[in-house]
C-alpha cells in the first residue's frame, strides 16, 4: 500500500508541475503532427474536396481520379472548396464549372479550378490533369478534326467517339516487402517513434524528482514513518514507471482518437509499453542514484534520452538504417520497441509476433531496476 502511495504521488508530482504541460501534452502531438504532415503517406490524410455541376463529364473526371486512388469528397461550391483547403480540413480543392460538358461538347473552352496547400502531395496536380485530358480527348481531337477538314465541330466528334486506338499498356510489377505496409496511415509511423521517445525521455527526466525528494527532506520524513528503505525505493521506482505509463497511455488515446491512429491489439502493445516505461524507470533511478543535484541529473537524462532516442530510431525510420547501424540500434531498448509496435502498427501483428521485443524490454527492465535499486538503497541508507 505504501509502495502504491509513494507511486501515485509521484505522478501526481509530474501532473501538478505546471512546466510538464507542453513537453507531456502537447509536444509529443505537435511533433507526431508534423511527422505525419511532411512524411506521411497520403492514404490517411485529408481528403481532396471537389464542386461539380454533377454533368457525366464531371462524374467522369471524379471516377478517374478516385480510381487513381485519390480520397473524393464532393461539396456543393467553390466557396466551400476554398473553406475547406484554408482550414486545413482538405489537402486541395477542385472546382469544375457546372456548364463543364456544354462547353467542351460547343468545342469552346473551359477552365477547371485547382487549389492546394503547400503540404499537400506534389501529384495531386498531374493525376487532375491526366483524368481532364483522358475524358476529354476525343472532343480535342475533334477540334483538330474540324479545324482541318470541313466538317463542323459536332460533326467531328460524331466521327472521331467510335475510332478506337490502342494506346500503350503499363504494367507494374512491385518487387520485395514494403517497409511500412500497404495500410499505414499518414500519423502511424510518426506515432509510434515518438510514443517510445516521449515515454523513455518522460521517465528518466523523473531522475530530478528523485534528487529532489532527497534534498527537500522528503525521503528523510517518509523514512522517520513506519517505512522502511526497500518501501521507498520500490515506491520511487513505481512513481518513474507510473509515469511512463501515463505518458504512453496519453499518447495512444489521442493519436487514436484525433489522428486514427491504429495501435493494432492490445494484447501486444500493453507488454510492450510495460517493458518500455520499465526501463525508463530503471534508467531514472540509476541516473538519480549518481547524482546529488537535480539540475545535473536532469541535463544528463534529457541529453542520454535524446541520445539513445535517436540511435534507436525515433528520429528517423529504423527500416532506413544500414544493416551496421541496424545492429548498432539494437543496443538501445529503443530499437526493439520499435520493432515491436511496428510489427502492431504496419503490419498488422499480435503478440505472438512481438514476443521477443517483449522478453527484451522486460530484460533491460530487470537489470537495471535492480542494479538502481541497489544503487539507489545504498545511497539512501547513507544520506
Amino acid at each position: 500500500m505504501k509502495v502504491w502511495t509513494i507511486g501515485l504521488t509521484g505522478l501526481k508530482r509530474l501532473l501538478r508541475d505546471r512546466s510538464n504541460i507542453f513537453f507531456v501534452f502537447i509536444l509529443p502531438l505537435a511533433i507526431i503532427l508534423l511527422v505525419g504532415a511532411t512524411f506521411g503517406t497520403t492514404g490517411g490524410g485529408p481528403p481532396v474536396v471537389v464542386s461539380h455541376g454533377g454533368d457525366s463529364m464531371s462524374t467522369s473526371i471524379v471516377e478517374r481520379l478516385e480510381s487513381a486512388e485519390v480520397t473524393i469528397e464532393e461539396v456543393s461550391d467553390e466557396e466551400v472548396v476554398a473553406d475547406r483547403v484554408e482550414r486545413g480540413a482538405a489537402s486541395a480543392g477542385i472546382v469544375i464549372p457546372p456548364d463543364l460538358q456544354a462547353n467542351v461538347t460547343a468545342g469552346e473552352t473551359a477552365q477547371i479550378g485547382f487549389v492546394s496547400r503547400p503540404d499537400s502531395p506534389p501529384s495531386l496536380q498531374p493525376i487532375l490533369a491526366a483524368a481532364v485530358s483522358d475524358v476529354t480527348a476525343d472532343y480535342r481531337v475533334a477540334r483538330v478534326v474540324s479545324e482541318q477538314s470541313d466538317l463542323d465541330f459536332e460533326q467531328a466528334v460524331g466521327v472521331v467517339e467510335p475510332i478506337s486506338a490502342p494506346g500503350v499498356s503499363v504494367d507494374t510489377e512491385t518487387v520485395g516487402e514494403s517497409l511500412f505496409g500497404a495500410n499505414v496511415g499518414q500519423f502511424s509511423v510518426g506515432a509510434a517513434q515518438e510514443l517510445v521517445l516521449f515515454v523513455f525521455l518522460t521517465a528518466l527526466t523523473g531522475s530530478a524528482a528523485l534528487i529532489q525528494s532527497r534534498q527537500l527532506g522528503v525521503t528523510s520524513r517518509m523514512l522517520s514513518t513506519p517505512t522502511t528503505v526497500g518501501q521507498v525505493v520500490v515506491g520511487e521506482g513505481t512513481a518513474r514507471f507510473l509515469v511512463g505509463i501515463f505518458q504512453g497511455l496519453y499518447i495512444i488515446v489521442v493519436t487514436l482518437l484525433a489522428f486514427g491512429v491504429e495501435w493494432g491489439s492490445p494484447l501486444g502493445w500493453i507488454p510492450l509499453l510495460v517493458g518500455l516505461a520499465g526501463t525508463g524507470a530503471g534508467a531514472a533511478m540509476l541516473i538519480g542514484s549518481f547524482f546529488n543535484n537535480d539540475q545535473q541529473a536532469g541535463g544528463i537524462s534529457v541529453m542520454a534520452g535524446i541520445g539513445l532516442a535517436a540511435l534507436g530510431g525515433c528520429m528517423l525510420p529504423i527500416e532506413l538504417f544500414s544493416p551496421t547501424m541496424n545492429r548498432i540500434a539494437h543496443l538501445t531498448p529503443h530499437a526493439w520497441a520499435i520493432d515491436g509496435l511496428g510489427e502492431l502498427v504496419y503490419r498488422g501483428g499480435s503478440l505472438g509476433d512481438v514476443v521477443t521485443e517483449v522478453a527484451v524490454l522486460f530484460a533491460y527492465a530487470v537489470v537495471l531496476l535492480t542494479l538502481a535499486g541497489w544503487r539507489l538503497r545504498a545511497k539512501i541508507a547513507i544520506g
